[in-house]
């Protein structure tokens, strides 16, 4: 093959621990640099209207919330059923004629 129709061999720069070393060097200082240059992004003072005010109503509200449901859920706001309502019957022992007043509460 003719020699002067070939390119110049590439450059092996990434095969020496030095270049990547210097890469990584440039990469952090531009990071760096963009970074001071934005300028600050937080209050110099902390404003409680955005960060305190919303937190402490959601607890508020949650807590709220909780002492509402253990009041509903609290017993003894129920009626005691009064003695006419059921004769006590023994254990395991069924009323004479259950089983038809079943079947008729069925076919309604």
């Amino acid at each position: 093959m003719d020699k002067q129709r070939l390119g110049a061999p590439a450059s092996r720069r990434w095969t020496k621990p030095d270049d990547y070393v210097e890469g990584l060097v440039r990469r952090r200082n531009s990071r760096r640099g963009r970074h001071l240059t934005r300028g600050r992004t937080e209050p110099e003072t902390p404003r409680p209207m955005l960060s305190t005010v919303p937190f402490a109503a959601l607890i508020l509200a949650l807590a709220m919330l909780s002492v509402a449901i253990m009041i509903a859920a609290w017993p003894g706001g129920y009626a005691a059923p009064s003695a006419s309502q059921a004769a006590p019957t023994e254990r395991g022992v069924a009323a004479k004629g259950w089983f038809q007043d079943a079947q008729k509460e069925m076919k309604r």
